[in-house]
């Protein structure tokens, strides 16, 4: 079984630390299902965009979200099916999640799981019997930006020795043995290293270490992206993987900045979701129910949330073109939910969180 090599340093801890807090807050927030799904559908789309951009796809953020909504653009063909196959392969990872879920045992992941996030990532962009095979040749892998060789994996007649002793690994080390968190890195730089396949292992890797954090139960609502992380300082995150063979396998550099983009990233949706989330004791109030608002509701939740309390005169400035009464009329429902209270009788009364 392969056994990786790193130290727990003080860096790694705080990281840990800090992604646990906001994991335990987020995991908990009592969300409208609107901001939900909202959230969800941002970091499926930060996800795909960063996760090939990373890997030289010349689509912007807003293209990214285009073809992900169904619309047509102008664009490199090859482009625009990675970013299809990459959601696809998001969506794989999300199903297998489920399985497990319903099945209440730990899912395997096997060599077949692997070859098959391969052979969506390269649908229609490598010849099809190059989908989800391992290579057969020697290759070289080189800094995606400066074209420079950052090192040589092994040779292919090893690959699938070093795959059994990876998937050993995913399967037999628990949260006893290593953070969850630690592990997906690990899992992320290990399949990296082997760089199995033709084409497309950037893509695997963190999609498999995403895999293992979901079935650790560290999904967090599907809320993180943590390719946004990678793909911003492209250049930090080749030098971080580089890190462990300059430093004679040593994963303990990659480790803390691997962690450390959890963090922030967590830490930013924390703050996010503290900022719109519903007061716990109106969910605990309800019975832990979801609630479902109007559009009109929602955001007269979030105007509230963000400035304290809401007066017909800005009512015009929070939905132009739409009249006082019918704005009244949301107001009434949500003060018979009990989610909001008045406070006066005239036009100047404030309407706040209850």
């Amino acid at each position: 079984m392969y056994i990786p090599k790193y130290q727990i340093t003080n860096k790694i801890l705080k990281n840990i630390g800090i992604i646990e807090a906001s994991k335990e807050v987020i995991n908990h927030a009592p969300l409208l299902p609107y901001y939900e799904k909202e959230f969800q559908k941002e970091a499926l789309v930060r996800t795909v965009h960063h996760g090939t951009h990373i890997e030289g796809n010349e689509l912007n953020l807003s293209q990214a979200e285009k073809i992900l909504t169904g619309q047509d653009i102008a664009a490199r063909e090859r482009d625009i099916q990675e970013v299809i196959n990459y959601r696809k392969v998001i969506e794989f990872i999300g199903r297998i999640q489920k399985k497990q879920e319903k099945d209440r045992e730990q899912y395997e992941i096997d060599d077949n799981a692997i070859k098959e996030i391969h052979k969506i990532t390269v649908d229609r962009i490598l010849e099809e019997d190059k989908r989800g095979k391992y290579r057969e040749t020697q290759v070289v892998v080189r800094n995606s930006l400066t074209r420079e060789i950052t090192f040589r994996p092994p040779m292919a007649v090893a690959i699938e020795f070093h795959i059994k002793d990876l998937l050993e690994f995913i399967n037999n080390v628990t949260e006893k043995d290593m953070h969850p968190v630690l592990k997906s890195g690990v899992v992320h730089y290990e399949l990296a290293r082997i760089h199995p396949f033709l084409d497309g292992n950037g893509r695997v890797a963190r999609a498999l270490a995403t895999l293992v954090l979901y079935l650790e139960d560290y999904d967090i609502r599907r809320f993180f992206s943590l390719e946004e992380y990678f793909d911003k300082n492209a250049i930090d995150y080749y030098d971080a993987l580089q890190s462990v063979e300059k430093n004679n396998g040593d994963l303990t550099r990659w480790l803390e900045y691997f962690t450390l983009g959890l963090s922030i990233e967590l830490s930013k949706i924390k703050e996010k979701v503290e900022n719109i989330s519903i007061d716990a004791k109106l969910k605990e109030k309800l019975g832990g129910k979801p609630l479902m608002l109007t559009e009109r509701q929602l955001k007269i939740v979030e105007y509230i949330q963000k400035t304290g309390y809401l007066q017909n005169k800005a009512f015009n400035q929070l939905f132009p073109m739409v009249s006082e009464d019918t704005v009244l009329n949301e107001l009434k429902v949500l003060l018979k939910m009990g989610i909001v209270k008045k406070h006066g009788v005239t036009k100047s009364s404030k309407y706040a969180m209850a």
